[in-house]
This record gives C-alpha cells, structure tokens and sequence, in this order.
C-alpha cells in the first residue's frame, strides 16, 4: 500500500509572509499619522538620543540576561516567523492512519521497512520504538520527553523577545527621566520647558512603541509556531503508541480527527492496497 506523502518541517514549503511584514510599518505609520493630525511636527518624534538610549540600553540588557549565540539564534528565528510555512497536518494524519493500517494487519515490524523513509525525525523515533518492540510505557515516555525538550527549545526565542520588551519601557521611562533633569538644569529658560519636557518623553514612546508594536508581536508569533509543533508531536505520539499496540486503525482515525477533521476514510485507505480485491479493502477486527 503506498502510503501518502510526507510532511516535515524540511519539506515543507515557505514563502514570505508579505501581509505580515507590511503590517509592522503600518502600525508605526498610524501613531505617526495620529500625531500628525493632533497638529504636532513628525520630527518631534524623531530623537536620536532617546533611540540610542532605549535600543541600546535594551540590547545591552538583553545581552546580559542571555548568551549571545540565544540572542542571534532568536533573532533568525523571528526572521523566518515571516516565512509562511504549509504546514499540511492533513498529510501527516493520513500517513500516521496509513501506518496504523499496516501494523495492524501485520504488526509494527512491517514498517521496518519505512523508517528510514520517514523525514520527520520525530515519527522516526517514534516508528523505529515501535518497531523495536519497546513498551508501550516506554515509548510514551521517550516521546514525551523528546517532545518536552523540543518544546523548550522552541519557545527559547519567544523568551528573548519577551525580556526585551519587559526592558524597552522601562528604559523608556529612563530615558525621559534623563531628558527632565536635562530640563530642570534650564529653568531659568522657561521658553525651553515645553519642548524639552516634550523631548524628554519621546524616549518613553520609543520604548512603549517598540514593546509593543514589534518584539510582543514577534514573541506571540515565536509561541504559536512553538504551540503548532507541539500540537504536531503530540499527534504523533498518540498514533505511534496506537501503531506499537496494533490499535484498530478506526480507532486511531477516530483519535486523529481530533488533531485533522480532514483525514482519508480507512476504507479509502484499504483499497489503495489492492483495489481489485473485495476482501482488502476490509479492516480486519
């Protein structure tokens, strides 16, 4: 029975999230057009010394909290969040069923054979167990833990960027408190005060701004990447512990649909092993 294609995070295709990376400009723009209509200058915005003090001071904290090769790792990791990647779940359950089919039919040790076809090194792990004879415990256990590790390394970035924008605002803040005591040197100028006191809180702007417009995004976009590969391995797991026990494949269908509501019928499955038969396209009891 030829079994449906794979899919894996290798294989899967990826393109530039277009719609997602204009929408990072456009919020800026928006701020910068309301406060355009509210009368006041763009270029009041535009504060080199209020940038330097927020995007330095965070990048100097960020450093700190993590090692620089986290740091890099997490910011490719957000460069490919705008990679739209298809992520075929659908795929994977009808190979998962296919699978159940034929250990069901001749136990696991026919799927020796496939292992090495597999491209998901997750369900690899997870066939070659089964195929090993280990126990059912001992199966979910490994997976668990191989999916527990995995989970923790993928939300690694997610983590970054989340420091970081604990650390813009409050630099921010910093930075205006800098500019007022800047001010308060000058009061025998109070033709100064308002656009000093004015400047000073640009930095708390750029702080709350990028917090809030780029890194949160980013780590949200980072945890449901980690969310979906998560939900992936659990799938898996369920259906390789179903393999390892020979679970009848409509009740491997049935615990797959909770992942994938589109997955092949199990007698369109059987059929593609021997479509002239009557008797193959059975599920055998």
């Amino acid at each position: 029975m030829p079994l449906p294609p794979q899919s894996s995070a290798a294989g899967r295709s990826a393109r530039l999230d277009i719609a997602s990376l204009l929408l990072v400009p456009a919020g800026v723009g928006l701020v910068l057009l309301s406060q355009a209509g509210s009368g006041v200058p763009v270029q009041s915005l535009l504060q080199w010394q209020a940038a330097l003090i927020v995007l330095g001071g965070t990048s100097a904290a960020v450093m700190l909290s993590y090692p620089p090769h986290e740091v890099i790792d997490a910011c490719r990791a957000a460069a490919h969040t705008f990679r739209a990647r298809h992520e075929d779940t659908d795929a994977l359950a009808a190979l998962l069923l296919a699978l159940s089919i034929r250990a069901h039919r001749r136990g696991a040790l026919v799927l020796e054979s496939e292992v090495d076809g597999v491209s998901d090194p997750f369900l690899r792990e997870g066939i070659q167990m089964a195929v090993d004879g280990a126990s059912i415990d001992t199966v979910r256990e490994l997976l668990a833990v191989e999916s527990a590790a995995r989970a923790d390394a993928d939300e690694a970035p997610a983590r970054v960027f989340e420091a970081a924008a604990g650390y813009a605002p409050t630099l921010g803040i910093l930075g205006a408190v800098l500019g007022l005591v800047h001010v308060m040197q000058h009061l025998s100028e109070p033709g100064a005060l308002g656009p000093g006191i004015a400047t000073a809180f640009v930095a708390t702007v750029y702080g709350v701004g990028i917090a809030n417009l780029i890194l949160l995004p980013v780590a949200g976009r980072l945890r449901e990447r980690a969310a979906r590969a998560a939900r992936r391995r659990d799938m898996v797991t369920h259906a390789v512990c179903a393999i390892a026990l020979r679970t009848h494949p409509r009740l491997v269908a049935q615990k797959l649909r909770a992942f994938s509501a589109r997955i092949p019928r199990i007698e369109e499955m059987a059929t593609r092993r021997a479509p002239r038969t009557e008797a193959a396209a059975r599920i055998p009891a």
